[in-house]
């Protein structure tokens, strides 16, 4: 997971610690009276969980909205709390524009646990190998995975199980009774992702936070 960061700031994401500017200027004093207020800037790695599943299986096709999760408390550089331990991210994992084959997370909104909403403008890293799903794969890549509508089509066409649901987390049984219908060599591409290593946000654009929405 690479990190990019604007000049003179650092990130200590083992700590949960990130960078922020205080703004100063005239019309930023207008709209946000208070001093306190803080931006956490463009270029910041936010990093994110998802523990509703092991994997997101979904078709190269596809949006699959998720909700992720911050995990540990995001603080400013004295120490002030600006993005609390449980907060959520509400966004989707959407096709890539143009002719390349792949796919994104695109944040669109940030839930603070005292019920705040912020817009949120950040992306995770882009995803452009997908994986051949088959017999010799499917009970490595299906366990625990949450199977997006698009790719839930895919395998239900492959192995005829029309029964396959969106998304599905895929439990012992249901995994057993997949993995019987590859017998007959179907396969599939689908990106298989790792929600828990590979969704980690970079802020396309400055993240206000303000004093008065952060009272936890």
């Amino acid at each position: 997971m690479g990190l990019s960061l604007v000049s003179l700031l650092t990130v200590n994401l083992s700590v949960g610690v990130l960078p922020v500017i205080a703004q100063t200027s005239p019309l930023v004093s207008q709209l946000f009276p208070d001093a306190n207020d803080v931006v956490i800037p463009e270029g910041v790695i936010l990093p994110m969980v998802y523990d509703r599943a092991e994997t997101v299986v979904i078709a190269p096709d596809e949006t699959f909205e998720l909700v992720l999760t911050i995990p540990d408390n995001i603080t400013s550089r004295q120490g002030q709390l600006l993005i609390p331990k449980g907060s959520q991210v509400r966004g989707a994992l959407q096709p890539i524009a143009g002719n390349t084959v792949g796919t994104r997370f695109v944040a669109e909104e940030l839930i603070l646990v005292n019920g705040s909403r912020l817009p949120l403008d950040a992306v995770s890293r882009r995803f452009t190998e997908t994986e051949q799903i088959g017999r010799s794969r499917a009970t490595s890549v299906l366990r625990g995975a949450a199977i997006g509508a698009g790719a839930a089509t895919i395998l239900a066409g492959i192995t005829g199980d029309r029964a396959i649901a969106t998304e599905e987390i895929l439990g012992g049984a249901g995994l057993g009774a997949l993995t019987g219908v590859f017998l007959g060599g179907g396969k599939s591409d689908v990106f298989v992702i790792d929600p828990n290593t590979d969704l980690d946000l970079r802020l396309r654009s400055d993240l206000r936070i303000s004093t008065r929405t952060g009272r936890w």
